[in-house]
């Protein structure tokens, strides 16, 4: 680890001076790309100092109190002051090492489908969708909405909607996968407990095409939009349909009126499942990496349990029971999330170390 930080703050020291050389300031493209390079490794290198700073305080230190007389003991106590504040640096500089993921910063896009249990799956989704916007508003990130397919009972059979907000792929990863609620059902006489699923999927958005693609790849189809909306529903074709053929994927968009703008958000989201599937199947290829990851984002994987006459939720790849369901599905997810980060933080520390 610390010949790594040794180059790091090597490579920081060499950075500090070429962007200050007005030979390099005088060709832009280089200055910049040099400038943001620097920014990187900044946090480390600054702590790194620290660190060393604070390892030659305790040499001196360790000196005095070696060589006896009045100042020993005031060496002994500064030394062990010294030697709590590098083992400090030393557990932050090793969490600011862990690789980063390129797309925390990312908006998200959120997929949430009904899954087994009928009706009562897709009104739990619709409180799932619900839920999410509740945290966005706490974040306040803004949500767009994508697609939205209901059912008469008020419930959703599916609902597609992006969160756009710094950091909002950071926090929101964790949440792919199957979600189990426990309830007895509006529908419900005789007040038994249903158990019900729904499928959250969450794609980091892709700002750019990511894959090379052929336009014959692609079916798009339009067709009038459902749900209210009026005389314009019924006379307007503006919702459109994106098929990718070698895949399978269909990305449906019928939110707004305008099927160009339908048009533009369906291919926002085609190209981030493109993107996903595609990095799915190097995962699978990489799957020594699973290791480091909190459960597998497998979509078929039941990461969750909303239990509500007992009013927890448990979510069962950390082991995690918080007893404030009423209050997490109003969107006060935190803790759930600060727990998540924390425990995939430490699965990285431990392949760090191990390495």
């Amino acid at each position: 680890m610390f010949e790594k930080l040794d180059a790091m703050l090597k490579r920081f020291n060499e950075l500090t001076e070429l962007i200050s050389d007005p030979e390099t300031v005088a060709k832009r493209e280089l200055w910049q790309s040099l400038v943001k390079e620097r920014a990187a490794l900044e946090e480390v290198a600054e702590k790194y100092s620290e660190y060393l700073k604070a390892e030659a305080e305790a040499k001196e230190c360790r000196e005095m109190a070696n060589a006896g007389g009045e100042m020993a003991e005031l060496a002994e106590a500064e030394l062990a002051e010294l030697k709590k504040k590098s083992a400090g640096y030393v557990e932050e500089l090793k969490i600011l090492l862990i690789p980063r993921d390129p797309m925390d910063d990312k908006n998200v896009i959120i997929e949430i489908r009904g899954g087994a249990g009928g009706e009562e799956a897709s009104l739990f989704a619709g409180d799932l969708k619900r839920m999410y916007h509740r945290f966005a508003e706490r974040m306040r990130w803004k949500v767009e909405e994508i697609n939205l397919n209901e059912t008469e009972l008020g419930g959703v059979k599916e609902a597609v909607f992006v969160l756009n907000g710094k950091g909002a792929y950071s926090k929101m990863k964790y949440e792919s996968g199957v979600h189990r609620v426990q309830r007895v059902p509006e529908t419900e006489s005789q007040g038994r407990v249903h158990t019900s699923t729904c499928t959250v999927a969450v794609l980091p958005e892709a700002e750019e095409v990511v894959v090379d693609f052929n336009e014959k790849d692609f079916k798009i189809d339009t067709y009038r939009s459902g749900g209210a909306g009026g005389q314009h529903v019924n006379k307007t074709e503006s919702a459109v349909r994106i098929t990718h053929i070698p895949t399978g994927i269909v990305v449906e968009c019928q939110d707004e009126r305008s099927q160009i703008k339908n048009r533009e958000k369906a291919w926002k989201v085609m190209n981030s499942r493109l993107y996903d599937h595609f990095r799915t199947q190097k995962d699978k290829e990489y799957a020594a990496n699973r290791k480091t990851q909190v459960g597998t984002g497998d979509r078929s994987e039941r990461i969750r349990t909303y239990n509500f006459p007992q009013g927890r939720v448990t979510d069962h790849r950390i082991g995690l029971t918080l007893y404030n369901l009423n209050e997490f599905m109003d969107g006060d997810m935190f803790q759930m999330i600060e727990a998540l980060q924390l425990y995939d933080r430490n699965l990285k520390l431990g392949d760090i170390e191990g390495k």
